[in-house]
């Protein structure tokens, strides 16, 4: 058996990344991707290896050097007209090699697992295709197959249907071609293609073609755990980086994207906190209905989506801010306030980040559990002054809550005491009665002033893809202030289109709260039954875990990332922690963490 590689390709849309060097030479990770390449090509027992080098070839033989030559024997083939034709071109100038012997197929811009090649090699069938499911980032050219894995067609991106999406799978560009194959049949037909319709084509069309005539010469081999991706341009290059991270950098290469986590479709996540019920709601149907307008229209101004959240949350147009998620809601207001601000911590930092380290006045509750309440909460700033003090109820990444008749005498207090009062109750809809603990009554801001409530829509409805957040006070030159501090246009069509029709789905809304609290308790009784974990209650959407002996926390997220693909968030060095192992988790639909459940009872087993 031999493989050919096709690395003549310029990879244009890497930009800086090929400029000097060719695509197969970018580096991911710190490894060049045709080093991966031929490292793994070598645990085969291979003839030799044919690359059909042509843009900054000359560079990429020189790379290869001899390095491979104990285990490789490299062969190269030139392709001149690299710029003005496609890979059939590239594989018609290797037409006789391939007909010398068996064959793998590779395209030189993929990072795959060790295990891929072996699939192939070690399948008895002599002509397959490595195909993979459909996902979204997937681009190029789909198969069909039928139940005995006989592909059927080759859909062109002109042919492509996303409404028959789930019949697609994406061609991984890796092949095993029998030699008898490629001489009686895949050859004469690339002679005849590449006479009839020309060189700026591609190689697939070809086995497309074939396809149609004798369908079952070609299988697909559906890969299903297995990890692939190819690398087309940079944000193919910045996916492909997390993916295939060494371990000491994995976790830092997810968390550091700060969501976009549908890019890795099969992960399940278990860091970002949003409600999973309402989301099953028609509202969707109505938003994806009206998708084209919303994309194709500009949204309002501040003045018209300050009215659809007055209508959708209750509260006076004077007394409430639409924001482009809770987050951009926070840093005008954190900008705006002065003096000191005091915290309780462990908590979530998008609030203390953005202020002066000597701006903080910090509050840790010294309970095993984190649990503090209103009354420690008086009691520790009446010897420690603070000008506004930040109350994020229930709170993250802790859970703990505070009903609203002690957030109530909290806020006289604060009065009393000039403070003001910023309560972010971004996870109240998740708590037992939810219904009655939330701030945002008119009646209640005019009472307090003084209070600022903040919330994000992304959270409890669970749509922060729309971003979208409102802050709420009786104090009208906040409001007023905050409104000049954002730009006119700051919430986006599908965000303000969401407000004008959420009123009709309210009843909704409340049901998908109530399955979410009967979720989270049986979630929280399975959770309880894991021996190296000690959950802490909560009212929000997630729980905090500590990790017990002789487990860290780190060991366990990683390897639930690695080898049950749920990411779960490590707390263990978050401020105001006790250097004990924290891990938060987050709640999702049933059928979602009983998988994580299944996970961590797999691990207890080995322990």
């Amino acid at each position: 058996m031999q493989a050919i590689i096709l690395a003549a390709g310029m990879g244009k849309r890497l930009g800086e990344f090929t400029k000097e060097n060719t695509k197969c030479m970018v580096q991911v990770n710190g490894e060049c991707i045709i080093d991966r390449l031929l490292t793994q090509l070598t645990t085969l027992p291979l003839e030799r290896v044919i690359i059909v080098v042509g843009y900054k070839g000359d560079k990429l033989i020189e790379h290869i050097g001899n390095r491979y030559s104990h285990k490789l024997k490299i062969e190269y083939i030139e392709n001149p007209i690299y710029d003005k034709t496609n890979n059939i071109y590239s594989l018609a100038l290797a037409k006789e090699a391939l007909q010398q012997d068996d064959t793998l197929l590779l395209e030189s811009d993929l990072i795959f697992d060790d295990n891929i090649l072996q699939l192939l090699t070690n399948d008895a069938r002599p002509n397959l295709a490595l195909v993979a499911k459909y996902e979204s980032w997937m681009d190029g050219t789909m198969v069909c197959i039928d139940n005995d894995n006989n592909i059927v067609n080759f859909v062109s991106k002109a042919a492509f249907r996303y409404d028959d999406i789930d019949k697609y799978y994406k061609t991984v560009n890796i092949y095993k071609f029998s030699k008898e194959f490629s001489r009686t049949k895949y050859v004469p037909f690339l002679d005849a293609y590449t006479k009839a319709i020309g060189n700026n084509e591609y190689y697939e069309n070809v086995l497309r073609v074939i396809t149609l005539l004798d369908g079952k010469e070609l299988k697909a081999l559906p890969i299903i755990n297995e990890k692939w991706y190819e690398i087309d341009d940079k944000q193919d290059l910045d996916i492909a980086e997390a993916l295939f991270a060494e371990e000491k950098d994995i976790l830092r290469k997810y968390y550091g994207r700060f969501g976009g986590f549908w890019r890795f479709p099969k992960m399940l996540d278990y860091c970002y906190l949003v409600n999973p019920y309402f989301a099953q709601s028609k509202i969707m149907d109505e938003m994806q209905a009206n998708f084209r307008t919303l994309v194709m229209e500009y949204p309002s101004g501040m003045k018209v989506n300050t009215l659809l959240a007055s209508k959708c949350w209750g509260i006076k147009e004077e007394h409430i801010v639409p924001g482009n998620g809770a987050a951009e809601l926070i840093k005008a207001l954190m900008e705006l306030l002065p003096g000191k601000l005091g915290i309780t911590r462990p908590t979530f930092e998008e609030y203390p980040n953005r202020r002066d380290k000597e701006s903080l006045v910090t509050f840790v509750p010294h309970d095993s559990d984190y649990r503090y309440t209103a009354d420690d909460i008086m009691a520790f700033f009446a010897k420690n002054r603070a000008d506004s003090i930040l109350l994020i109820n229930p709170d993250n990444p802790t859970g703990n809550f505070i009903p609203v008749k002690d957030i109530l005498r909290l806020a006289r207090w604060c009065q009393e005491q000039d403070i003001r009062l910023i309560v972010d109750e971004s996870f109240v809809d998740f708590c037992q009665d939810w219904k009655n603990n939330t701030l945002l009554h008119d009646s209640i801001l005019e009472e307090y002033p003084q209070m600022i409530v903040i919330k994000s829509i992304s959270k409890s409805y669970g749509v922060p893809g729309i971003r979208l957040g409102i802050l709420c006070s009786a104090d009208k030159e906040i409001v007023m202030n905050i409104k000049k501090s954002v730009s006119i246009w700051n919430i986006n069509s599908f965000a303000e289109f969401f407000m004008q029709i959420y009123t009709k789905y309210e009843a909704d809304y409340s049901v998908a709260c109530d399955k979410f609290i009967e979720t989270r308790d049986i979630f929280e009784e399975r959770l309880r039954r894991i021996p190296f974990l000690r959950v802490m209650p909560s009212q929000a959407n997630f729980f905090l875990a500590e990790v017990l002996p002789p487990l860290t926390a780190n060991r366990l997220v990683l390897t639930m990332l690695k080898r049950f693909n749920i990411l779960l968030r490590d707390c263990t060095g978050k401020e105001g922690f006790d250097g004990k192992q924290y891990m938060r988790i987050a709640v999702r639909g049933h059928n979602d963490n009983m998988r994580l459940i299944d996970a961590l009872e797999q691990i207890e087993a080995e322990q």
